[in-house]
């Protein structure tokens, strides 16, 4: 389970030159682990897309995928807290969690971004790994049904998810955030008004490549180059 979360983390963050070098890695990784032929033939299906095609192509549809439309943020409170003061409290929550592991993260990325919760989880135990997996399954669940009606490959890297968790998603849970509605990843204006108005930063100002507008610009130029418990947190 740990090699097949890691992967899946790797695959979920923004695509680096490295990431695209390290595919066939990746793929020979999962050949010769123990992960279940399932997950294994999902996350397959997201390193063959990823492979052989251009770094600019790959960051700009990140880009539009899950920095441009909040529906499919990658981070996991946005969804339960917004902007809202209880996700601050969520945030420290989770570092706590983080740090009792013996977890170190840097500035870069907030606490809640899954492919760093994900990259957590591949160090734990694998019930612990199984038990906190399955308290953001409604959040997975919802962001892989969004991204399946957009026929996304990306919808891949959620299902692999879903099979590796133990757990059923809560349905009213997942009822509720699926009712939530989409913003329009291509109304750049309307984007401009959210993150000024509700941006945040997690332990000070955590600056270029954080979230909020310096993260999503950084990726925006890079893009345009070429033409314990959780539960509590995440269910609450």
């Amino acid at each position: 389970m740990n090699i097949a979360l890691k992967i899946t983390s790797l695959l979920l963050s923004y695509p680096e030159k490295e990431l695209l070098d390290e595919l066939p890695e990746l793929k020979a990784a999962l050949a010769s682990s123990a992960v279940p032929e399932a997950v294994a033939v999902a996350l397959g299906r997201l390193i063959g897309d990823l492979t052989g095609r251009d770094l600019y192509e790959v960051q700009e549809r990140y880009v539009h995928l899950f920095d441009r439309t909040r529906a499919l943020s990658l981070h996991l409170f946005e969804h339960i807290h917004g902007e809202s003061r209880d996700r601050g409290q969520a945030m420290v929550d989770l570092m706590a969690l983080y740090e009792a592991g013996g977890f170190e993260i840097d500035a870069k990325e907030l606490p809640d971004y899954l492919p760093l919760f994900l990259e957590f989880l591949s160090t734990r135990p694998r019930a612990e790994a199984e038990e906190l997996l399955g308290q953001t399954a409604h959040i997975a669940e919802a962001i892989g049904e969004r991204l399946r009606k957009r026929e996304s490959v990306y919808a891949s890297a959620f299902a692999a998810l879903s099979l590796l968790s133990s757990a059923e998603a809560d349905q009213k849970l997942l009822k509720e955030l699926m009712a939530a509605p989409e913003d329009d990843p291509d109304d750049l204006k309307a984007l401009d008004r959210i993150w000024e108005e509700e941006a945040v930063t997690f332990g000070g100002n955590a600056g270029e490549g954080a979230c909020g507008p310096d993260r999503l610009r950084t990726r925006m130029r890079a893009a345009e180059r070429q033409p314990g418990d959780v539960a509590g947190s995440v269910s609450n």
